[in-house]
């Protein structure tokens, strides 16, 4: 049986650490509400999520890890329910992946409020764009496409996200993609 978090002891490693990661995410999440990330300390956050400074260097080397880790997690529901590697049409992905950040309007306006937008832009690289696989033209087209998508989002999210995400698939749309 494979471990998750709901079936593994909490005696067991994956047990404490899932605790850990799951109680400094809160956390941190909730920190963030009210203060920017450089005036939270490690120390604040491990005493808000009620676990030591051991364990948060156990699993993560900074902040931002968490959250990279909860962004990752968030775009692996978005890529198992969008049916990525089912065909879509592009257009319909993206509207998919707009959806996503509305129906997680309120994590997402945190990171663009708190500056830190730019913890996707990894993670968008990672789902369309360039490998060292690629062919020269390939892969100058995915490096174009993913900076470009990165670019249309971080705009979205600092304009307030107003338009939906039909809007911005129409959009993209219109723009030959």
């Amino acid at each position: 049986m494979r471990q998750n978090p709901k079936n593994v002891s909490p005696m067991s490693n994956e047990g404490r650490n899932a605790y850990v990661i799951e109680h400094l995410t809160a956390s941190l999440l909730k920190l963030l509400q009210s203060a920017p990330m450089d005036e939270i300390s490690v120390s604040t956050l491990c005493d808000n999520a009620g676990v030591g400074r051991a364990s948060f260097y156990r699993n993560f080397e900074s902040r931002e890890d968490i959250l990279k880790l909860y962004i990752n997690k968030l775009f692996g529901e978005w890529i198992k329910d969008s049916g990525l590697n089912d065909g879509k049409p592009l257009n319909e992905l993206i509207r998919s992946l707009f959806a996503h950040f509305e129906d997680r309007r309120d994590f997402y306006s945190l990171l663009n409020e708190r500056k830190l937008i730019y913890l996707l832009k990894d993670v968008i690289i990672g789902i369309c764009g360039p490998t060292p696989e690629h062919e020269k033209t390939e892969a100058y087209a995915r490096a174009y496409v993913a900076y470009m998508l990165y670019g249309w989002i971080e705009v979205w999210f600092q304009r307030g996200m107003k338009e939906s995400a039909e809007e911005m698939a129409g959009m993209l749309k219109a723009q030959g993609l």
